[in-house]
């Protein structure tokens, strides 16, 4: 699994004010009893510079999560805390403990310009055979977006050895350039699609 985290510019693909740059994906959260595996397709720039998942302030990832939480009350440090809201990192990743969600991304590299989706070149996907394989538990893959859905489909799909009994969720990205549906609406089909799985 990589463990690097960077954005590197190459000149050869600079194109007008935005650069192509090298990006490298994060390691995974992972939980002590994983039920469901998230991904995403490759973190955004601002992610990438604040160094963790999902860190773009209108990305409704958190939000959602929190939500899932149900309003219960979770311990940070010994200290109770209400699942309204994830602020640090910290929470972030109790969060994902507490709900056994296994948070990573289809991809481990590409190069790409800017922070969109449909700007990824050269993807290098991450090994999920390996995952699978260490954690049998997992069963269901669920998707935060179409382009996950996509990416996993054609770069891992039909190049790694995975289980044939999993089941796959496409869930509305969270994505503030996802603008089809309301936040409400997201927050509802993420509820919908999951509560029962955690």
């Amino acid at each position: 699994m990589s463990n690097s985290i960077s954005v590197k510019i190459n000149p050869q693909f600079s194109t007008g004010l935005l650069k192509v740059s090298h990006c490298s994906g994060f390691p995974p959260i992972i939980p002590k009893t994983p039920k469901i595996l998230i991904l995403g397709t490759m973190p955004s720039v601002v992610s990438i510079e604040e160094a963790f998942y999902y860190a773009h302030p209108r990305n409704a990832f958190w939000p959602m999560i929190a939500s899932l939480l149900n309003n219960s009350e979770f311990q940070v440090g010994g200290v109770d805390q209400t699942a309204k809201s994830l602020n640090t990192v910290k929470e972030k990743k109790e969060a994902c403990n507490i709900l056994g969600i296994y948070l990573w991304d289809v991809l481990q590299a590409c190069e790409r310009k800017g922070s969109l989706d449909s700007e990824i070149k050269l993807p290098q996907a991450n090994d999920f055979s390996l995952v699978f394989r260490e954690y049998p538990s997992i069963k269901t893959v669920a998707f935060n977006g179409q382009a996950a859905q996509k990416l996993f489909k054609k770069e891992v799909l039909k190049l790694q050895d995975l289980p044939d009994d999993l089941t796959y969720i496409t869930l509305p990205s969270t994505s503030p350039a996802y603008a089809a549906i309301t936040l409400e609406d997201k927050r509802l089909f993420w509820q919908e699609k999951l509560s029962d799985l955690l």
